[in-house]
């Protein structure tokens, strides 16, 4: 990473790998993911209106997923988290960290597949909204980060 910001990339990821959190009423440690998260980061992306017609959670995985996991995971500026309960996947989401000019220069952390396990998806305030809401604190360490999240949404960006 250029320009200084490799000291605030090290403190998100350490911010990120050792992160706990009350989530729906249990704890739940947030952490990079790892090769062996690939088939449970699959099967949620899989688990939705819009991923059932173009993910293929069948294993084993197309090499396809291997190599995106290997291209985001080689990457310093992308981070794939998995959000972890006793053991089991239950959550994953993308951070993509990107340089921009607007803002006196200013990073931005996109977040993207946003995934709760079927069985963990709350009918209250979605259980995405809070693994992201959980995940953002961490972007603050860049300067002037923009929660796409909101834009998208249409909405001011909460940061």
């Amino acid at each position: 990473m250029r320009g200084g910001t490799s000291a605030l990339w090290r403190a998100y990821s350490n911010l990120a790998a050792t992160s706990a959190s009350r989530y729906l009423d249990t704890m739940i440690t947030f952490r990079r993911a790892q090769a062996s998260d690939l088939p449970d980061i699959v099967a949620m992306l899989a688990d939705d209106p819009l991923g059932a017609g173009r993910e293929d959670a069948s294993l084993p995985l197309a090499q396809g997923y291997v190599d995106a996991f290997n291209a985001i995971d080689a990457d310093p500026n992308q981070l794939l988290a998995v959000a972890v309960e006793g053991g089991e996947v239950i959550g994953t989401l993308q951070i993509s960290f990107l340089a921009g000019l607007s803002h006196k220069g200013a990073w931005r952390g996109q977040i993207e597949a946003v995934r709760v396990a079927g069985h963990r998806r709350s009918g209250r305030r979605q259980a995405d909204d809070r693994m992201g809401d959980r995940c953002v604190p961490g972007a603050r360490l860049r300067p002037r980060p923009v929660d796409h999240r909101q834009v998208a949404r249409g909405r001011a960006p909460l940061l």
